[in-house]
């Protein structure tokens, strides 16, 4: 399944304007602490390179949680992360995914447990201290194991996810958690699309005039458009996150992985 989500390779582009910002977009890290960490120390490195004093901004594109061990971690981090920000250090953005809407459902509603734990959500758990109901569980099953995931849950997570962005935009650069809706103008786009769409945004012209950055569908090599860039790398299964520079000129693919840093 995951190879059959695999896109063709980059294509050659015009460069877009960031409204003179230094950008760095960051892909799907789903519970990868880590490749987090690794990637957050390549992007630093990158950035004191380029010469630059103005602060830098660090765009989270969705996904932190489910499928690694590390969601809990990872949360903390990102936390972390905009307590720095706030220092002035650098601009911190971070957007919500399909996988911390789904989280956020089951915090309110059991039945949306099954569901998720099919696609990850069952080491999520975990990383709270939480065990999933084994099988086909009964929904008192459910019940118990989203009360126990609430009790565990810190306040300070639920907070930050349910601050999440679903659209951030610099310039003529529109970064979103999965894609948008191909036709439909930027301030029309709906929820659903921005966290779930799929084929029809990547198999067709979305017709903004913009480039969009997304995560979302895991592609073998981080894909980098006319009108489209993907930085979801599949860090889960991969062990290798990426991320994009954007600074008006040709965008710079930054990427860190275990096996490469040993």
């Amino acid at each position: 399944m995951f190879k059959s989500l695999f896109r063709p390779k980059p294509q050659s582009r015009r460069a877009s304007s960031t409204g003179g910002r230094m950008v760095y977009a960051v892909g799907d890290v789903h519970g990868r602490l880590d490749l987090l960490d690794g990637l957050i120390g390549a992007v630093t490195e990158d950035y004191r390179d380029t010469g630059r004093e103005d602060p830098p901004v660090l765009v989270m594109l969705g996904d932190y949680v489910d499928r690694g061990a590390q969601s809990s971690a990872v949360i903390d981090r990102l936390i972390l992360l905009k307590a720095q920000a706030a220092e002035g250090r650098f601009e911190f953005r971070t957007l919500m995914g399909n996988h911390e809407e789904t989280l956020l459902h089951f915090l309110d509603d059991p039945m949306a447990g099954p569901s998720w734990v099919e696609y990850g959500g069952g080491e999520t758990l975990m990383s709270y201290g939480v065990q999933r109901p084994v099988g086909r569980a009964e929904p008192e099953a459910w019940e118990q194991a989203r009360q126990a995931f609430r009790a565990a849950f810190p306040s300070a997570h639920e907070a930050f996810l349910r601050q999440l962005e679903l659209v951030v935009v610099y310039g003529d650069y529109v970064f979103v958690h999965a894609g948008v809706r191909p036709g439909v103008p930027l301030e029309r786009q709906v929820p659903a699309d921005l966290l779930w769409i799929r084929n029809e945004f990547l198999d067709n012209p979305h017709g903004l005039k913009a480039t969009v950055v997304h995560g979302h569908t895991p592609v073998e090599e981080a894909f980098v458009g006319r009108q489209r860039i993907n930085v979801d790398t599949g860090a889960y299964a991969t062990g290798v996150l990426t991320a994009v520079r954007l600074d008006g000129g040709e965008p710079k693919i930054i990427q860190f992985s275990k096996a490469r840093a040993t």
